[in-house]
């Protein structure tokens, strides 16, 4: 009797025992993996969806290990799409200079980490995209997106959720009427218009046959030149539109050649306006092209035909032909020998030169304010001369934009090579 009361009493003690064991068990579980921090750069194009997914960050082995939090921001560009003649080099610039800065040692010892978004051209992408850098990545600032249309409809979801934009878009509107949290880095179509009118009426040039492309660049663009050229005493001999993506504009042109315009005015982006250029040759249209803007590309879609083009632009086009007492020329021969070296010349833009811009816009405003989204609104805004690839920014209250008519210089397409205008 006494062995089962010992047996049955041991027995309990090691059942009790081993409950114990197993319950410090379920309590405890293994650790799980946490991947360490780095100063990771983040400058990869992601594509927007309704339920977007964070971009994953890829390590440089270039950057420093980082030894403060990141300054994280946000970018989307047309890397994809008929805008991509843009967005590409807009991408390939700031991703340049995400390494460039961090390599230094960051802002302040703070890596910048830059989300880069693909807009595919698209303005319900361009919005998607700006959400989720927002809501997702946390970004402090964006800049881009690459067109007009997207700029537009991305300022409600920006001004709602406060965040700082810098575009690198035309329009007029985007920063007229002044929005509190949107500024732009290119020169304001109006400023490209009065460039061109100037430039027509000094070569009195004064029946001019329109087209432009249907969207908010193109109807932007027609508003300004429209009211520059009634001023200058200029006269709109034809109006025509056409699409982004359209590849024969040959009747519109045939029409406008019957009105017996002095010149002919494009407000559009390659390959668009490649396809008008090579219209214009193959129709044997003798009176002169001018564009609203242009680039690399124009050059390798349009060949022969784009000789003899003329565009108002920024100087980066031409900056080897700037005087050395040019605040600027500084600048944009070292943007030119940086991003040539890293991506080939083939892409170099002016509108790479618009991302480079809007970059250190944010990373100068950054030093001053930290990670404050107001105070680096607030920086921005309060920016004086800085010189960049597109103009020396001095921006204000009411001058969210900060450029004035010297960003602007006439170029011309010459042997497939960029020379000043004469």
């Amino acid at each position: 009797m006494r062995n089962r009361f010992w047996f049955a009493t041991s027995l309990a003690v090691v059942v009790a025992l081993v409950a114990v064991a197993l319950a410090g068990c379920a309590g405890a579980p293994a650790p799980t993996p946490v991947a360490p921090k780095t100063a990771a750069s983040t400058a990869t194009a992601t594509q927007p969806t309704p339920a977007a997914a964070t971009a994953i960050p890829k390590t440089s082995p270039s950057t420093p290990a980082a030894s403060k939090e990141p300054y994280k921001v946000g970018a989307v560009f047309a890397v994809t799409g008929p805008a991509s003649s843009l967005g590409i080099p807009e991408r390939n610039t700031v991703q340049m200079l995400e390494e460039q800065v961090n390599k230094e040692g960051g802002i302040d010892g703070h890596p910048i980490q830059v989300t880069i978004c693909d807009s595919q051209s698209g303005e319900t992408s361009a919005v998607l995209c700006a959400k989720k850098l927002i809501e997702e990545d946390k970004v402090l600032a964006i800049i881009g997106p690459s067109q007009s249309g997207e700029s537009l409809a991305m300022a409600d979801t920006i001004e709602k959720a406060q965040v700082p934009l810098v575009s690198a878009a035309a329009s007029i509107k985007i920063v007229q009427p002044v929005k509190k949290w949107i500024f732009k880095t290119p020169y304001s179509d109006s400023l490209l218009v009065q460039a061109l009118v100037n430039h027509l009426k000094e070569k009195k040039l004064t029946r001019v046959g329109w087209m432009s492309v249907s969207n908010a660049f193109g109807d932007s663009g027609k508003t300004e030149f429209l009211k520059e050229a009634a001023a200058a005493g200029i006269t709109i001999a034809a109006q025509e539109t056409f699409a982004d993506q359209d590849t024969d504009m040959s009747a519109q042109l045939t029409r406008i050649r019957g009105a017996n315009p002095d010149a002919i005015a494009v407000w559009g982006l390659p390959p668009a306006t490649a396809v008008i250029a090579k219209n214009v040759a193959q129709l044997g249209i003798k009176q002169p092209l001018f564009l609203g803007a242009a680039n690399a590309s124009l050059i390798a879609l349009a060949g022969s035909a784009a000789n003899g083009v003329v565009f108002p632009a920024g100087k980066v086009l031409v900056a080897n032909y700037l005087p050395d007492n040019d605040s600027q020329k500084k600048v944009l021969l070292q943007y030119t020998k940086d991003y040539s070296a890293k991506f080939g010349a083939a892409t170099l833009s002016t509108f790479g030169g618009h991302a480079w811009d809007g970059f250190w816009i944010v990373a100068n405003a950054l030093k001053k304010s930290g990670p404050d989204r107001a105070k680096l609104r607030d920086a921005i805004e309060n920016m004086k001369g800085f010189v960049g690839i597109t103009g020396v920014f001095s921006f204000s209250p009411t001058d969210h934009n900060g450029l004035d008519k010297r960003a602007v210089t006439m170029v011309e397409i010459k042997d497939g090579k960029w020379v000043p205008a004469k």
